[in-house]
């Protein structure tokens, strides 16, 4: 059954919202500098590296051994890849058919780990996947052996998965379907997907369920969420697209104890609500990015937006370059931690309180050493406060495009993922290290 919910935000309070005090002009407008010498090996988007273009990792933690904990990206038409905490390459996964009568080859937009999964009598872990060209979720059996395994993903997706977005398959053609992806565990035995439509404002949650010894989902809830702002001078802001597209959210995540969801919107800002999605699920717009507010015309022949007024000013912060696109959640004690969002726009990564207001704390930049190339456009990003491998005070793994140098063909498109120990972005930025259960079920 699919519940339609209607998220209705009125212009009066978007403004309101606008003149309260902005908690990311508050912020130190200092970047810090951080620096990685590891680095995944380089993908290539076009035919001859197999359409490869990375997007989203998900960091899986060993729950005996952290040498062995993996990570989990998405290469779109490419599929997945699979790396040990070395950034070495142990499993390359194509995108296949999806298992459905009316299947079409894959494209793997996100990916998001489920920890304790019942499935076939035993608990498992699985890597959640958003499925662009087949509107629906795919599902992967981790290996508990993970890094020392010979396949950590083995795929268990249920066959004739309704699709998530769209009433057919000439629909999901139309390519408005699953787009970016978090799972969220809010109670053992307990598992759903929430997921976001490409090119629409709509957000979806589908629990995950067992069908006949694989993994499918069921109980499917919409949202949508807003896209017209009213703005503190009278007028109303519809932030600029190509035409028939509305201002898309991709990366999620979601607070495993307090069940709130943080999402992207990638031209409006970082926006917080509470899950389960209904009624209650009051948005809440955390920051802006900096040109918003300002009212773009679109030009049909350059395919871009340019604002109507060059010198417009806007309400935006001061943190978040569109586009806003990852987000993850480093947890620290009891209610804090931080929301890592990447600001896609400026190749910086803003960090905000995970507790009270979300108050923005600042930015960090990511600088290449030792061989690896400074951290460019980042689109997806994962953060564990675990101790994995050699990163004994946590890790964050972010998607960089374009990836550069000397061992890069600069005539393709290259995309690759950077390793950066939490410990050294807590020491340029002062914030807390904390390598306790956080959000893993198997350790609460």
């Amino acid at each position: 059954m699919t519940y339609t919910l209607n998220a209705v935000m009125t212009v009066g309070a978007v403004v309101a919202a606008l003149l309260a005090p902005p908690h990311a002009t508050a912020a130190s407008t200092r970047t810090a500098v951080v620096t990685t010498d590891n680095e995944t090996p380089v993908l290539y988007d076009d035919e001859a590296g197999g359409n490869a273009s990375g997007d989203d990792p998900a960091i899986w933690v060993h729950p005996a051994d952290s040498r062995k904990s993996i990570v989990i990206v998405t290469a779109k038409e490419g599929g997945l890849r699979v790396y040990d905490m070395g950034s070495r390459e142990i499993q390359s996964l194509p995108a296949t058919e999806a298992p459905r009568i009316d299947t079409a080859a894959g494209r793997y937009n996100n990916v998001d780990i489920a920890y304790g999964i019942r499935l076939a009598g035993r608990q498992v872990d699985v890597a959640v996947v958003s499925d662009r060209y087949n509107d629906q979720l795919r599902f992967f059996i981790i290996d508990p052996a993970g890094a020392a395994a010979r396949t950590p993903l083995t795929e268990v997706t249920a066959a004739d998965q309704r699709f998530l977005f769209n009433p057919d398959r000439e629909a999901v053609d139309a390519e408005h379907t699953a787009y970016g992806l978090a799972v969220w565990q809010p109670r053992p035995g307990e598992t759903y997907g929430v997921v976001t439509q490409e090119g629409t404002t709509t957000i979806a949650t589908a629990r995950i369920v067992e069908i006949g010894g694989k993994l499918g989902y069921t109980e499917i809830r919409q949202l949508a969420m807003p896209s017209r702002f009213g703005l503190p001078d009278g007028t109303t802001w519809v932030p600029c697209e190509e035409p028939g597209v509305l201002p898309q959210l991709e990366g999620p995540a979601v607070d495993q104890a307090s069940g709130v969801l943080y999402a992207a919107q990638e031209d409006v800002g970082l926006w917080r609500l509470q899950l389960p999605l209904g009624p209650r699920s009051k948005p809440t717009l955390v920051d802006r990015v900096k040109d918003f507010g300002v009212h773009d015309v679109y030009d049909s022949e350059t395919e871009e937006c340019q604002p109507a007024d060059p010198n417009a000013k806007g309400y935006g912060g001061n943190l978040l370059t569109a586009d806003a696109e990852g987000v993850d959640i480093y947890y620290g004690p009891g209610a804090t931690g931080y929301v890592l969002v990447s600001s896609q726009g400026d190749d910086r990564f803003a960090v905000y309180q995970r507790q009270g207001a979300n108050r923005a704390l600042g930015s960090f930049r990511v600088k290449g050493v030792g061989g690896a190339d400074d951290i460019n456009g980042s689109d997806g990003l994962a953060v564990t406060n675990r101790p994995v491998g050699d990163y004994r005070q946590g890790l964050l793994v972010t998607h960089d495009e374009p990836e550069t140098g000397p061992d890069v063909d600069d005539e393709r498109d290259a995309t690759n993922f950077s390793y950066v120990s939490w410990g050294d972005i807590a020491r340029a930025m002062s914030l807390t290290v904390d390598t306790r259960a956080g959000n893993d079920p198997r350790f609460r």
